[in-house]
């Protein structure tokens, strides 16, 4: 054996891999803060972790060597600054995807997504959704597949965004009410399968789509920093609600909480698919926003993309101008009563509702302030959702999960 010193010991008698494994148990917690954009230096996750930095150095290493971060040892130090900049964090743009599948009303779409909540490849979406879920979900991971092979990607498994309440733990798709798919559906096992069969690696998840996008916008978007999120959204038919609770995606006792579409706002309204009257599911929706403008639904485009058309170009229109405060009002009245059970610290909107608010965003903080007694101390913050696919960013975050518990088992 040579007298040389091992150039990797340490003044304190440690050597890199000897950190490396004091460390191990914060190769979660710190692929987690790079993920979400809370550890942009090597400063900041040491800080976050409360470890050494030696420690912090080693684990952000092995991140870099399972290809999931990249570390600049050398940035740029801004202009003004003293003392040597710490190293810069971000998520590897070339690194693992997760396949992610989304099925609404009008339509599927499948695409790949990377760390930090990015994009990396979509497939057009398809408008027709035949009433068998299984050849939706064949078709769909099909797609998938195609993206994977073009782009050369790991997978690190499959996530799927329904517009149901999925039922734990079986999986089970209980009310597709915009979809001609029977209830009961089991689209987690089906879409497990379909997996499977294309031979992609990693587990494979399903979630009510509202859910994914709170959790989506949690972790990436308007979300971000809140504790106890509140997430209402229409998207091409129906109205869906989600909660997060101390920072967690809260679903209730098998996976049925925040059906928020129920709430009855307008006694003497439509006619609801759960049996009532006048809920937000059909009084805040794009088919009724549209109807209370007086337009025809045309075949060309999707509802939603005709009703946010409408309120982005149109909303000078007297008939136009008066449909969405007639939504705001009712959106407002359903909202206000959820800050009163759940006293929320933010509230985010999506799809139709994310362009009311921003159409006349004083009218609806005025309805929720007006009607609940939290709003009247001082006002939920109402922000619109900032991502404009977080139900498939949700569904890879499901995907990604066992890859933020475990990294090294994982991919190791």
């Amino acid at each position: 054996m040579s007298g040389k010193a091992d150039p990797r010991r340490t003044a304190d008698g440690t050597t890199s891999r000897t950190r490396l494994d004091r460390g191990r148990g914060a190769l979660g917690p710190a692929l987690e803060l790079v993920h979400t954009g809370r550890a942009p230096t090597r400063a900041v996750l040491t800080a976050e972790l409360g470890v050494t930095r030696a420690t912090a150095g080693a684990v952000a290493a092995e991140l870099e060597a399972l290809g999931l971060i990249r570390v600049d040892a050398r940035p740029g130090a801004p202009a003004g600054s003293q003392g040597r900049p710490s190293h810069r964090l971000a998520v590897a743009e070339d690194g693992p995807v997760a396949l992610a599948a989304q099925v609404h009303a009008d339509g599927y779409r499948a695409a790949l997504v990377g760390l930090g909540g990015r994009i990396v490849a979509t497939t057009p979406g398809c408008e027709i959704v035949d009433a068998d879920p299984a050849k939706v979900l064949g078709s769909v991971v099909e797609a998938g597949a195609e993206l994977l092979e073009r782009t050369g990607r790991r997978c690190v498994g499959a996530g799927l965004a329904v517009p149901s309440a999925v039922a734990e733990p079986e999986g089970l798709a209980l009310n597709p009410l915009h979809l001609a798919w029977p209830a009961g559906a089991p689209v987690r096992q089906i879409f497990a399968e379909r997996v499977r069969a294309a031979g992609l690696g990693g587990p494979a998840f399903t979630a009510n789509d509202v859910n994914l996008a709170a959790l989506a916008e949690h972790r990436h978007g308007a979300g971000r920093g809140s504790r106890d999120l509140l997430c209402v959204a229409t998207g091409h038919r129906g109205v869906g609600g989600a909660l997060v609770l101390d920072g967690r995606l809260h679903s209730g006792s098998s996976g049925l909480a925040l059906e928020v579409g129920h709430l009855t706002v307008n006694p003497e309204g439509r006619p609801c698919h759960c049996g009532s009257r006048g809920c937000l599911d059909v009084e805040t929706d794009p088919l009724a926003f549209l109807t209370a403008a007086g337009r025809e639904p045309g075949p060309e485009q999707s509802l939603l993309q005709q009703s946010v058309d409408l309120v982005r170009d149109h909303y000078t229109d007297p008939a136009v101008r008066t449909a969405a405060e007639t939504l705001l009002d009712r959106l407002g009245q359903g909202l206000a009563g959820l800050v009163n059970i759940l006293n929320p610290d933010r509230i985010i909107l999506g799809g139709l509702h994310r362009d009311l608010l921003r159409a006349d965003p004083d009218r609806l903080r005025a309805v929720i302030a007006g009607r609940s007694l939290w709003g009247q101390s001082g006002g939920v913050p109402v922000l619109p959702c900032a991502l404009d696919h977080n139900s498939l960013v949700g569904a890879a975050e499901l995907a990604w999960q066992p890859v933020l518990d475990d990294p090294l088992a994982v991919l190791g």
